[in-house]
């Protein structure tokens, strides 16, 4: 079994209320209760107002074609890292920035090569930051927002170096659709998060 990713927006005055030992337990229960079924394949889990069990402090993302595994996360920043050098400056520019703020290797991940960086590069976190796969407050949000308002309107002008140096049929995002539709989703998730001044974060389930 490899390794999942679930992305939620968080509340993050309510996270503070809690306990910084707690906060990890929190955000499981808060993500995955025990009532949700996990039936829905693209799009909010939930939104308010409330159902189920989801707390009224978080949100869950469903990437579209993923069934939750990390895998096509990884592989979309390593079709990136193909063909990035082939990208206008500032179409790269702002793609590196939105990208860094969401797709990181994590320890023990499948498919890392040997050598990749491991380190969330953030050393005065929270204990249980390491845990995470996507770690980014409030404050952070905006830049990513920022930096997919000059992605989103260019997205076509990343299709010939994609198809050039970065496409792999039949393998982890390696169509050109499948790599611009797990970006819409990171788009989503991180213009919800924004839109409420939450935060976001990417749970190891």
């Amino acid at each position: 079994m490899g390794l999942d990713i679930t992305a939620v927006i968080v509340d993050w005055a309510e996270l503070e209320n809690i306990p910084v030992l707690g906060r990890e337990s929190a955000l499981f229960e808060a993500a995955d209760p025990d009532d949700y079924d996990g039936a829905l394949e693209e799009g909010w889990a939930w939104l308010p107002p409330a159902g189920g069990s989801f707390p009224s402090w978080c949100a869950r993302y469903e990437f579209a074609g993923t069934l939750g595994s990390f895998k096509p996360h990884f592989w979309a920043g390593e079709r990136w890292e193909a063909m990035r050098e082939h990208v206008p400056d500032d179409l790269r520019s702002a793609l590196d920035t939105f990208l860094a703020g969401l797709l990181r290797v994590p320890p023990g991940a499948d498919d890392v090569p040997p050598g990749a960086d491991d380190d969330p590069g953030d050393g005065g976190a929270e204990p249980w930051y390491d845990a995470m796969l996507v770690y980014c407050p409030p404050p952070d949000v905006p830049a990513l927002a920022q930096a997919w308002s000059a992605v989103g309107p260019r997205l076509e002008a990343l299709r010939e170096p994609f198809n050039i140096h970065a496409a792999a049929p039949g393998n982890w995002v390696g169509r050109f659709e499948e790599f611009i539709t797990l970006l819409h989703g990171w788009a989503e998730v991180v213009a919800e998060a924004d839109r409420r001044r939450w935060g976001l974060i990417g749970l190891p389930i």
